[in-house]
């Protein structure tokens, strides 16, 4: 059984009633590493200390500057004694990127810890196979999908933040389970996220699919924005923090 738990599902703009979208895989691997994250692992009952791997997916701010909050409580609270290792995976530009965020944040003090992590490019799982992909969105930032195939044979994606993309939608129709981004309401013009029609389009095109959002624009305390929630195709579920699914041995939401 798989388990993951959609930890945060708010856009950067922090929609009421939700954290930055972070989602975790069987309590250990981690996409992404909000400004939010510890109060989502907080909310959650969840050590730092238990999370032994880092899928980065780019490296905007709402996706990576809780890091040196991270690392600094696995330092000073939760891994002490530096015992659990830590993987974090990405494109060429994370390591530099989180090692100056750390720096910038708490000057010479995480140097140790930064030294002890496993920065990979694509890591490597007895459980799972990792595939990064490119997607659509600021190409500055390196933005990249997460593919993760099950030892069993099917497969789970994580889109990160992008617009419509043909990798990203082919990928998608081989995917038991995807967590997909949807940050604009259909008024927005932008290539780079998508919006509740390009969803609507994807499910119905991969009818097979079940389908999470997050990073999304709608609130759902108090009204900001919008509290209104589009209408979506059936496999498709709005994420709200907190939700838990767990998946079978074929990949099936039971």
């Amino acid at each position: 059984m798989t388990q993951l738990d959609l930890l945060g599902s708010g856009n950067a703009f922090l929609p009421s009633g939700r954290l930055h979208s972070l989602l975790l895989i069987d309590q250990h691997i981690m996409i992404d590493c909000p400004p939010t994250a510890l109060a989502s692992l907080r909310n959650a009952g969840i050590s730092p200390a238990n999370i032994d791997m880092i899928l980065i997916t780019h490296v905007h701010a709402d996706h990576v500057f809780g890091f040196p909050n991270f690392i600094l409580e696995r330092k000073y609270i939760s891994d002490r004694n530096g015992e659990k290792q830590l993987t974090v995976a990405g494109s060429k530009i994370v390591r530099k990127r989180l090692e100056l965020l750390c720096e910038l944040a708490y000057p010479d003090s995480l140097n140790d810890v930064l030294s002890n992590i496993n920065w990979v490019d694509t890591p490597k799982s007895d459980e799972w196979t990792f595939e990064r992909f490119e997607v659509k969105h600021d190409p500055k930032v390196e933005p990249h999908g997460w593919m993760m195939t099950h030892e069993r044979g099917w497969s789970l994606l994580h889109s990160g933040d992008s617009g419509h993309c043909d990798e990203l939608w082919e990928r998608a129709k081989q995917c038991k389970f995807a967590i997909v981004e949807m940050s604009v309401p259909d008024r927005v013009i932008t290539e780079y996220h998508h919006t509740p029609s390009q969803i609507s389009q994807l499910a119905n095109e991969c009818p097979d699919t079940v389908f999470l959002l997050t990073h999304t624009y709608i609130d759902c305390d108090y009204e900001i924005l919008t509290t209104d929630t589009p209408e979506l195709p059936p496999n498709v579920i709005l994420g709200h923090d907190g939700m838990k699914f767990s998946l079978d041995q074929n990949g099936e939401s039971v």
